[in-house]
């Protein structure tokens, strides 16, 4: 396995956390108050996984599993960062904490769907 150019793994990593943190934003600004059941619960979800990516990104910085300055620390940093993006988007399409369905409940409350 050639890891010589590992930089542009870690440049892309990073560049995949901004896009989707911008994401998140950009949903969290619109207006849902001519929104339909499956927009607002969607967005609702996409907000739970990303609380639940944020946690698990500063439950990892905690642990140490490699050398961070090996090149090996830097593909772990890679491709934990999908797994964890991974792992929360699937975990919170099927069951999840609930948080998103009492947002959901509230913000229907709120906008009166």
């Amino acid at each position: 396995m050639d890891i010589s150019n590992i930089s542009a793994y870690v440049d892309y990593a990073k560049t995949q956390a901004s896009t989707n943190a911008s994401k998140v934003k950009d949903t969290a600004a619109k207006d849902y108050s001519q929104a339909s059941d499956e927009e607002l619960l969607g967005a609702c979800k996409e907000f739970e996984a990303y609380l639940l990516e944020q946690v698990f990104k500063e439950m990892t910085k905690t642990t140490s599993f490699v050398d961070k300055d090996s090149a090996y620390g830097n593909l772990i940093d890679f491709f934990g960062d999908n797994v964890i993006q991974e792992m929360c988007k699937q975990s919170t399409q099927s069951q999840g904490l609930g948080i998103a369905e009492q947002l959901y409940e509230q913000m229907k409350r709120n906008y009166q769907i």
